[in-house]
């Protein structure tokens, strides 16, 4: 199952940009025997200043067609990491050849693009800067696969 991190904004080199990029080689690394990856990011970007409604066209447009869609929200659900290996697992087994998740800007996504998704995750009560928030999801993604593959990475 191909995964897309279909985000607002740029991510300039640094910090961030130094870890998102090593979580998914090491997603793509530990995924590949268990049908999950390649992971990519798609960056957008509202140039002419539409907000969140101009940006959750752009977020759409980045989708891959037939794509599980899963946005980050606040008001999402909040998951064990087990928790969220196994719906990675799930969908995997049930036929699903893509997944994107969707991270806004600043300002968060458009209420319209997280009702029309068909799961809402959230990292907890406290809003998290969209690049931080990067860099969590990239994190969970190689512990979900770690789990799956039986690795010690991840420690109950």
């Amino acid at each position: 199952m191909r995964v897309t991190l279909c985000v607002v904004g740029r991510l300039r080199a640094g910090p961030e940009a130094d870890l998102v990029s090593d979580y998914l080689t090491r997603f793509d690394r530990t995924g590949r025997a268990l049908g999950l990856g390649p992971a990519r990011v798609v960056e957008v970007e509202d140039k002419k200043g539409g907000g969140k409604p101009a940006e959750a066209e752009l977020l759409r447009k980045a989708i891959p067609t037939g794509a599980v869609v899963c946005a980050l929200d606040e008001r999402g659900r909040v998951l064990s990491s087990p928790d969220f290996a196994g719906t990675l697992a799930r969908r995997r087994d049930q036929g699903a050849q893509d997944i994107a998740f969707l991270i806004g800007g600043a300002d968060g996504l458009d209420p319209a693009l997280v009702d029309q998704a068909d799961m809402v995750l959230s990292f907890g009560q406290m809003v998290w800067p969209h690049m931080l928030a990067r860099v969590m999801l990239t994190e969970q993604l190689y512990r979900a696969a770690s789990i799956l593959a039986g690795s010690p990475y991840h420690r109950e």
